[in-house]
């Protein structure tokens, strides 16, 4: 096995790649312990992270673009409210059919929803218990 040390090659759990690649060790906190890294991929330098003790996420993190500004309990509220004041019984989603304001939808994916808002002809936002989703309709 070879020896650990500066300007040798270990995978560690690269920050910014979220992955497991090559890094160029840059400084060594002992002489079996290492302390930074650098990505061969992105350049990035960072603390070593082993990667058998890095966990794999099944959520994505990151920059992400979002429309929602109520936490995820008042979502689910407000979707129990609206499902329970419906007076329609729920649809099948399909991109062809026409949904109207207050409409229950079945999504395969998301599950049950209530239209909230008309964006356009051919877009609806509408309210899943954990999330709130904008798809089309109407093509």
């Amino acid at each position: 096995m070879s020896q650990l040390g500066v300007g040798k090659e270990v995978l560690s759990y690269c920050n910014k790649c979220k992955l497991t690649l090559a890094h160029i060790i840059v400084t060594m906190k002992s002489e079996n312990t290492i302390g930074k890294v650098q990505c061969k991929t992105c350049g990035g330098s960072h603390a070593y992270k082993d990667p058998s003790a890095v966990k794999a996420s099944k959520t994505r993190r990151g920059k992400k673009a979002t429309k929602k500004t109520a936490s995820k309990e008042s979502i689910s509220d407000i979707w129990m409210e609206r499902v329970a004041s419906a007076s329609s019984k729920s649809q099948k989603y399909s991109i062809k059919t026409k949904f109207e304001l207050g409409d229950i939808i079945d999504h395969p994916k998301f599950g049950p929803g209530v239209i909230d808002k008309l964006i356009d002809a051919d877009k609806i936002q509408v309210i899943f218990r954990h999330d709130i989703k904008t798809l089309i309709h109407n093509r």
